[in-house]
């Protein structure tokens, strides 16, 4: 597999120019995403003629591949990537592949298709997180008035002064949820560390609520496609009653005021973050397959 490299800072002006012309829909194709969770995720790239392949090594799964991203026409840049896979593994899929794409460049008579319900994103109606309009946001705006009402904060956007104060609010998070003996939060805080220590280069989005002082709420996100942001990061003191509710508002309005659509990107089949993210009535899902090549 000498043809692909491991992804570093550097070849973000690549995948830029890629997900420029062929904007996804999917959360994971951004360069952020890939890079602030290659620990996790060991995720390698090559470009294919015109069109940008990756696979993920995951150390608790098998290799996988993203869907090819590119001008590919007829589903050759999918063969020639399940290819690859096999000589990584005796286990050859393809992952999170939207269902327009599975449409138009998956033929059925070579491969298996399997919906991945947990990995669907959630898109949200930008205007309906910002307003929280209506009786189905009455609870939600509620929350936040409460918040609003009984809290003496302050809103920020990130920048220098911020980003270590977001990092600290990380540790303390994740002290209170032992990241450390529980293997998803701490890939998790070390994808976060990642993030913000290269928020810079990377060039998101993010927001903080600071209170006495202090950072006790922070998101991250960035532009998926022109009508669409991406919430990579949402976290909050949980001892603080209103605070996810208020920062998700206050982001969205901050950030991302100008765009249509916001992915929260998926519940991964957590039962309470299913419940959560539906909570927030998205207006559609981003629907996901996998593809397996049939023998």
């Amino acid at each position: 597999m000498d043809d692909f490299k491991d992804i570093e800072l550097k070849d973000r002006q690549v995948f830029m120019d890629f997900l420029r012309e062929y904007p996804p829909e999917n959360s994971e194709l951004t360069f952020t995403n890939l890079f602030m969770w290659r620990r996790r995720y060991r995720p390698m790239w090559r470009t294919w003629g015109d069109t940008l392949l990756v696979i993920l090594r995951p150390e608790d799964h098998d290799p996988f591949g993203l869907p090819p991203v590119g001008s590919d026409s007829g589903g050759d840049a999918l063969a020639f990537l399940c290819t690859k896979l096999g000589q990584l593994s005796d286990t050859v899929e393809v992952c999170r592949i939207p269902a327009d794409t599975v449409e138009t460049t998956v033929d059925p008579k070579r491969y298996e298709v399997i919906e991945d319900r947990d990995n669907s994103d959630y898109v949200y109606l930008a205007k309906d997180l910002i307003n929280l309009s209506g009786n189905k946001f009455h609870k939600k705006k509620n929350h936040v008035n409460k918040f609003v009402k009984n809290y003496d904060f302050e809103y920020r956007p990130l920048d220098s002064e911020t980003v270590d104060c977001f990092l600290d609010l990380q540790e303390v998070w994740c002290e209170l949820r032992n990241c450390d003996e529980n293997p998803g939060l701490f890939y998790e805080n070390v994808a976060i560390y990642q993030a913000l220590s290269h928020f810079k280069e990377l060039a998101f989005q993010g927001g903080a609520v600071i209170m006495d002082g202090k950072v006790e709420a922070f998101a991250i996100g960035e532009l998926l496609n022109p009508d669409t942001a991406v919430i990579h990061v949402e976290k909050a003191n949980p001892d603080i009653p209103g605070l996810y509710a208020a920062i998700n508002q206050l982001f969205c309005a901050d950030a991302w005021s100008e765009v249509t659509y916001v992915n929260r990107e998926q519940d991964l089949g957590i039962e309470g973050l299913r419940k959560a993210k539906l909570s927030y009535h998205p207006h559609h899902l981003v629907e996901k397959f996998t593809v397996i090549p049939k023998s």
